[in-house]
């Protein structure tokens, strides 16, 4: 059979017909399959050979051709179950989360009954009858810093009884309901409180006015004489003094800073609550009243 137009072209670009590379193929399929069933040796395993050499580029050409497509579509049959794998993972971390606040929640509450339990047994205060109560509500504000409690006048709680939580006195009694009051913290511009502190070499009690600049603010320390040896750390309690508002010896604040100057007609302090009235939940309130000077007595 004479040679066609695309058998002489190929010759004279040195390239074999096509059906020379179909029957290569062929018979590399006929080799490969019989080395896989054990029948090659001697000869034939020397074509095997010879076979693999010639389509080996080939064949790593056709790989590095279809792997990126085989890598895609792999990838499209693992984005389920990663993304299920990241949500399961992402629940995990939430829950741990979860359970993290709630065990600061469980000793924080622990935290406070315990420092409860230890302001009630002050001398002072462990023949006053208390009521136990939850914070409700804050109600925080420029003009009012006040917090709402789950107990009221049915369980024998009145307006101006005073209230203790944490490591110290919070406040006092401004409203009263059924099932509830209100109550006025230190912090309140509105309130203030006679306290009485000590200093360093001098057995005298000094008398001074805690008065409240706000929710987030330290409270005043007013009317404390100028040169007062007045340290950092200072704790102020209630006076306790005939008709006072509070009982006496209950922790107030604790001195942060005290200045003065040449001029100055008392020293200039703040101090910090010693209750931690940002982080109340449980107090107790106890039902005492001030004695009340009767109208027109002198």
């Amino acid at each position: 059979m004479a040679p066609t137009r695309r058998t002489r072209a190929a010759r004279r670009n040195g390239r074999p017909p096509w059906w020379t590379i179909a029957v290569l193929v062929l018979a590399s399929i006929t080799l490969i399959t019989l080395d896989y069933r054990g029948g090659l040796n001697g000869g034939i395993g020397g074509a095997r050979r010879v076979a693999h050499d010639l389509f080996s580029p080939v064949q790593r050409g056709v790989d590095d051709l279809l792997r990126p497509v085989g890598s895609f579509l792999g990838g499209m049959v693992h984005a389920g179950s990663l993304s299920a794998q990241n949500t399961r993972l992402r629940q995990q971390l939430e829950q741990a989360q979860r359970q993290a606040l709630a065990q600061r929640t469980a000793a924080r509450t622990l935290q406070q009954l315990t420092d409860l339990e230890k302001l009630e047994g002050l001398p002072s205060l462990s023949t006053i009858p208390a009521v136990t109560a939850q914070v409700t509500a804050l109600n925080s504000s420029q003009f009012a810093d006040t917090v709402d409690l789950d107990r009221g006048t049915s369980s024998g709680i009145d307006v101006g009884m005073p209230v203790v939580g944490g490591a110290g006195l919070v406040g006092r009694v401004v409203d009263a309901w059924s099932n509830g009051c209100t109550v006025r913290l230190l912090t309140d511009t509105n309130s203030t409180v006679s306290v009485a502190f000590a200093v360093a070499g001098s057995t005298a009690q000094n008398l001074a006015l805690v008065t409240g600049r706000g929710h987030g603010s330290p409270v005043e320390v007013d009317y404390v004489e100028p040169g007062t040896q007045l340290t950092r750390g200072t704790v102020l309690t209630t006076t306790g003094l005939q008709h006072d508002l509070f009982p006496p010896g209950i922790p107030v604040a604790t001195v942060t800073s005290a200045t003065s100057s040449a001029s100055a007609t008392q020293e200039t302090v703040t101090a910090a609550t010693t209750a931690d009235l940002s982080q109340l939940q449980f107090v107790a309130v106890l039902q005492w009243q001030a004695q009340v000077i009767p109208a027109g007595s002198s």
